[in-house]
């Protein structure tokens, strides 16, 4: 149980992380007399968060969780103390590209960990915690940075992540698995760089409006990444040891799972900036929120009862395309809002299924990785589900909104209705890609 409690706290402090921090921007901005620089507080620590996410699986299918969690606990809380003490934004943005690094270790070796310790009934028992950890994050992060900025001070946001790294870190040491077998394979230092090329110039137009608009850069960025992706596939083809296995794509299953999170996160990920825009056409500002509780209600339905309802239909691919069909629907009802110009009675189901479509995805594709996978290649499975997830986010972020100022020239209600639409015809994509049913005994367990 203690292994089982530092998982879900090294995933807990990583979820927590770049959402608790977003809402004390401001206390930060005014304390450190800072007029630019804020947006790449939080972009530093989601760039690394997400190209290292690949990295840390194979490091943990070389290395064993064990050592790879501990050294995650180890960079995170290095990130968390250099935070704490910057006296400058650079200085800050700097921290958090570190504490970035450690962060998307903990996630990958909590699922990978969680995978390789339980077999499938028993993920599925425990599935209900990692969505509650979820959720806890989400609801609970933005009202903790905020209150934390206002009393003793932003700098205790990320001071109060060290005692809990100690605790990590000793119940992680006591359960985790070691180094699973011998092996002479070698980490692939090449591929790793140029994963870090490509993904980083998806993740930069994700995240910086200014990059993803501009003609300059958005088409060099573009190219960056076409060029690194290339050479990346070819030498992972050939390479004797790949960072990722041509064999996780062998399993036909698996390879449509990454591309269907691929998907899912650009439309659903990718379209979470506009949400609060879309809102606030029916609502105003002060009704905003209210409409908000909408999808994370949907969200937190499908979190709570997804466990209880998958031991009884444990077919994860029925659940991901049921997750897919959730989305598109959602997204359709947002984008006929959007066009309307906001209604609440067609706002609140279409957001209600989005936060659905989130939970559900998201804990079929994980359980799904976590029970098919092969032992060795576990974490490179999970990592590449993960960062397919999340790189798909931020480019979908950036693509819709670039659609809606080529064709309405801003982000009014008719470049919402584009945002939504563009996302609508992603996530039936996705749909249509989702690997087809098969039988719970296709779908091979724990060993």
């Amino acid at each position: 149980m203690h292994t089982f409690a530092c998982l879900l706290l090294g995933m807990a402090m990583a979820q927590l992380d770049g959402l608790i921090v977003t809402a004390a921007l401001p206390a930060i901005g005014a304390d450190l007399h800072a007029r630019t620089g804020l947006v790449a507080v939080t972009a530093a620590g989601l760039l690394t968060l997400t190209v290292a996410t690949p990295l840390h699986g194979r490091l943990g299918d070389l290395y064993g969780r064990r050592v790879c969690f501990a050294g995650s606990v180890l960079v995170f809380a290095a990130g968390s103390a250099w935070c704490a003490a910057a006296a400058s934004v650079g200085s800050l943005i700097a921290a958090r590209a570190l504490q970035g690094l450690g962060g998307s270790g903990l996630i990958v070796a909590a699922m990978s960990g969680l995978g390789e310790l339980f077999d499938r009934g028993e993920l599925l028992r425990r599935q209900g915690w990692q969505t509650a950890v979820f959720a806890a994050a989400t609801l609970g992060g933005p009202p903790l940075g905020g209150l934390l900025a206002a009393g003793p001070g932003w700098r205790w946001i990320f001071l109060v992540n060290l005692p809990l790294c100690v605790a990590a870190l000793l119940l992680g040491l006591r359960g985790l698995p070691a180094k699973p077998r011998r092996s002479k394979e070698k980490f692939d230092v090449a591929g790793s760089a140029l994963l870090a090329v490509a993904g980083s110039a998806v993740v930069a137009l994700g995240t910086f409006t200014d990059l993803a608009r501009s003609p300059l850069w958005t088409p060099l960025l573009l190219g960056v990444a076409a060029v690194a992706g290339f050479l990346f596939v070819r030498r992972q083809r050939r390479v004797r040891s790949p960072l990722i296995s041509p064999r996780v794509f062998a399993d036909a299953v698996l390879k449509r799972a990454v591309v269907v999170n691929g998907l899912a996160g650009a439309a659903l990920y990718g379209t979470f900036t506009y949400v609060a825009l879309v809102a606030a056409l029916g609502a105003g500002k002060a009704g905003t929120g209210v409409l908000l509780v909408a999808m994370t209600a949907g969200q937190l339905v499908l979190s709570a009862s997804f466990a209880a309802l998958a031991r009884r239909r444990p077919d994860m691919t029925a659940w991901g395309r049921f997750g897919c069909l959730l989305g598109t629907g959602g997204l359709a009802a947002v984008a006929a809002a959007a066009a309307l110009g906001g209604p609440p009675w067609l706002l609140v189901p279409g957001l209600a299924a989005i936060g659905a479509a989130f939970a559900v995805c998201t804990s079929a594709y994980t359980v799904l990785g976590q029970t098919r996978a092969e032992r060795e290649l576990l974490g490179v499975t999970l990592g590449s589900l993960t960062f397919a997830r999340q790189a798909g986010g931020l480019a979908g972020a950036a693509v819709f909104g670039w659609l809606a100022l080529a064709t309405t020239g801003g982000l009014a209600a008719p470049g919402l209705a584009v945002v939504f639409a563009a996302a609508t015809v992603t996530m039936l994509v996705a749909w249509l890609t989702a690997p087809a049913v098969t039988p719970a005994d296709a779908v091979s367990s724990s060993s």
